[in-house]
């Protein structure tokens, strides 16, 4: 009998606090690939609320990752933005894939086990650092869709953090689009620039934006975006408040400006797509739009594996700058100093 294999992962274990635990290997089945990781991106705004124990009990099935291992609030394996080698393989599937670098929605962990059809090949021309961002790019395109941007909007994003910044640059390059994005972190400013977006630190609130979408996490930043919209304008929300309660100024001039508020969610298809797109292709997507070099200023840093405690601590506490936060694994630094 081949000796059991070893894997280390990222546990919360309870409300802010979280360990790296060894655990062994289930058997790989028929069309299973062995998947070693290189990068992982932490997704701030709902790691760090399930990290803080703050799923509502109403979500906890709605709100579990494809591979989550344990139940809200803790313990719980929690993360889905993997970016890995697959060094071992079973089936025609899987053994096409031998060797490749691959996405998948996948926890913290340094080597794990998926289904060939849960792994994504990575185009040559995609650094796997840079393929961390795919969930936050899906989360961008699944918003579009929903906001319905077109040509010759005026759009406003009110949260330049990843998934704003992303929002803003899908819409940017829609012909004749106007797009400011709004944060009140002034440093963003620079990731804004370097993608080509305009940048404002509050709410324009004489702009009478077509469309107008809230990716900041904060009720304020809601706030501000219903005033940003204009006359019979939409409003997308991408935010998600764990159980924190929201109050609106729907008693103002929302009703007379015929608004709409509707929320986006990546769980889901927009139904007018769903009878042409499952998620498999919306990844594709999102990967082939990461090609771009430019969108590397969305990674503001980087930490060893070993660190990811400390790290989801602090952001999930006190995140300073950071747009999305890499973490490292031992194969990466392998691979690294190949190609030095």
């Amino acid at each position: 009998m081949a000796p059991k294999q070893g894997s280390r992962a990222f546990w919360i274990q309870e409300p802010g606090r979280g360990e790296i635990l060894r655990r062994d290997l289930p058997p790989r089945q028929g069309g299973d690939v062995l998947v070693r990781a290189l990068y992982s991106g932490i997704s701030r705004g709902t790691e760090s609320l399930v990290f803080r124990g703050r799923v509502p009990r109403s979500q906890h099935e709605a709100m579990r990752a494809p591979f989550q291992e344990g139940d809200f609030p803790a313990p719980v394996k929690y993360g889905y933005s993997s970016v890995g080698e697959v060094i071992e393989a079973d089936g025609r599937a899987g053994r096409g894939l031998l060797g490749q670098r691959v996405f998948c929605l996948y926890p913290h962990q340094d080597l794990y086990i998926v289904p060939a059809s849960a792994a994504t090949r990575l185009s040559p021309r995609l650094p796997p650092g840079r393929a961390v961002l795919a969930a936050n790019m899906e989360t961008a395109v699944n918003a579009v869709w929903d906001g319905g941007a077109s040509t010759g909007d005026r759009v406003v994003v009110i949260g330049a953090g990843v998934v704003g910044l992303l929002i803003a640059w899908l819409c940017r390059q829609i012909p004749g689009t106007e797009v400011i994005a709004v944060d009140r972190n002034p440093d963003r400013v620079e990731a804004a620039a370097a993608l080509g977006i305009g940048f404002r630190d509050e709410p324009p609130g004489d702009i009478g934006a077509d469309l107008v979408f809230h990716a900041s996490g904060s009720p304020a930043g809601l706030r501000g975006a219903i005033g940003a919209a204009g006359a019979e304008g939409s409003v997308v929300e991408v935010s998600w408040y764990g159980d924190s309660p929201v109050s609106l100024p729907l008693g103002e001039a929302f009703h007379s400006r015929r608004l709409l508020l509707r929320s986006s969610q990546v769980g889901r298809i927009p139904p007018r797509r769903s009878p042409r797109w499952n998620t498999s292709r919306r990844l594709a997507l999102a990967l082939s739009l990461l090609r771009d070099p430019d969108l590397d200023v969305l990674i503001s840093g980087e930490s060893d594996f070993d660190e990811l405690p400390a790290v989801m601590t602090q952001l999930s506490t006190a995140p300073g700058e950071a747009l999305c936060h890499r973490i490292r694994y031992p194969a990466a630094l392998a691979h690294e100093e190949e190609s030095a």
